[in-house]
C-alpha cells in the first residue's frame, strides 16, 4: 500500500453545459488520505459545486478506511445538497461499492466520458 494518497481537482462541463467538479484521486485510499480525500472535497465551494465526479481511475486499492472516508463525503454532500458521481473504479471496487450501499448516493460509471454524458 503507498503511503500517500494525492488529489486534484479538475473543472469539466457536461454536454448539456452542467459544471461538474472532478476530484482525481491517485494512489491508496486508506485512514492516511484523509486530507486528500475529505480535505480536498471540502475545499470545493459549496454555492457552485452541485455536482462531482470522483475519478477513481488512478487508485489501486481502497481498504475498508479509505471507503468510510468516500461514505463520510457522500453523507456530506448530500448534507449540502450536492449530487456526487464516481468512475473509473475496478470491477471488484465497483463490486464492493455496490455491496456497501454506496449506489444508493453516488451513482457508478465506467468512465469519466461516460459519466459526464449521463449528467
Amino acid at each position: 500500500m503507498q503511503p500517500d494518497t494525492k488529489s486534484r481537482t479538475d473543472q469539466r462541463t457536461t454536454p448539456a453545459g452542467h459544471p461538474v467538479s472532478v476530484l482525481r484521486f491517485e494512489g491508496d485510499i486508506a485512514s492516511t488520505s484523509r486530507d486528500a480525500v475529505i480535505g480536498a472535497y471540502q475545499a470545493l465551494p459549496k454555492e457552485t459545486a452541485k455536482l462531482i465526479l470522483l475519478d477513481f481511475t488512478k487508485v489501486d486499492y481502497i481498504n475498508s478506511s479509505g471507503i468510510a472516508l468516500v461514505i463520510q463525503l457522500l453523507i456530506e454532500a448530500s448534507n449540502s445538497g450536492q449530487k456526487v458521481y464516481a468512475c473509473g473504479l475496478s470491477a471488484h471496487f465497483t463490486k464492493v461499492f455496490t455491496m456497501v450501499g454506496i449506489t444508493k448516493y453516488a451513482q457508478l460509471f465506467p468512465t469519466e466520458t461516460e459519466a459526464l454524458a449521463a449528467l
